[in-house]
């Protein structure tokens, strides 16, 4: 990745972090942690693309137990399928690799210290992909070919839970908001159909959270 690009991924982040450097309330997150994807509308079904998720956040709270949280993270996505015919040509195997840098934006709340349940919205910038169909790459899906779109706008669903000190165990789920492929399909009679397609992540992760009895102390004492 071109060093521009990741100077473009890491200024808002950086951004949001000095906002309340100051008061001194605000908590760093590092974040590692696995995907299971599919793609909506490629005629593939299940969760079975695995991925990483993994990168770093911040989070500034604004009232007690609330807290308004940015990440910025290297998120896989795609679809996979295992071939499903004894035909050399088209044994029916899928497989797409779309990698992401994402950048997240949530608000969320916490009760009693254990359990935090928020909602928010995602860019993602596509910055690799690889197509695979009947076991060949395609060697026509490539990042500059504009098969699939760049941008990915996504809605958030995020719960996590302490599982001991400053470690969290977080669950998300993740959709498109808008397609990132229009693609027509033909069967073997020759019958045609197009699709939208969207991204559907469900995330799986662990989250050390930095200086978080700090900021607590900074806002029970407002």
């Amino acid at each position: 990745m071109k060093r521009k690009n990741i100077l473009l991924f890491l200024f808002p982040l950086l951004v949001f972090a000095a906002l309340n450097m100051n008061a001194q309330v605000i908590k760093g997150e590092a974040i590692l942690g696995m995907n299971l994807t599919q793609v909506d509308g490629d005629e593939v079904y299940g969760f079975r693309k695995i991925g990483l998720n993994v990168g770093a956040g911040v989070m500034v709270p604004f009232a007690k137990n609330w807290d308004v949280s940015m990440e910025v993270l290297y998120n896989q996505k795609g679809a996979n399928q295992s071939a499903q015919y004894n035909d050399s040509l088209y044994n029916g195997a899928y497989r797409v690799k779309l990698n992401y840098m994402d950048i997240p934006v949530l608000v969320m709340y916490t009760d009693k210290g254990f359990i935090s349940a928020g909602g928010g919205f995602s860019w993602g910038r596509l910055v690799g992909v690889k197509e695979w169909e009947h076991g060949k790459l395609m060697e026509t899906t490539t990042l500059e070919s504009g098969v699939y779109s760049k941008n990915d706008f996504s809605i958030l669903g995020d719960l996590r839970i302490r599982v001991y000190k400053q470690l969290k165990f977080n669950l998300r789920y993740q959709y498109t908001m808008f397609s990132i492929r229009t693609r027509e399909f033909e069967n073997l009679a020759g019958e045609k159909w197009t699709r939208n397609q969207f991204n559907s992540v469900i995330s799986f992760r662990l989250i050390w959270v930095f200086n978080e009895e700090q900021s607590k102390r900074i806002i029970d004492e407002k």
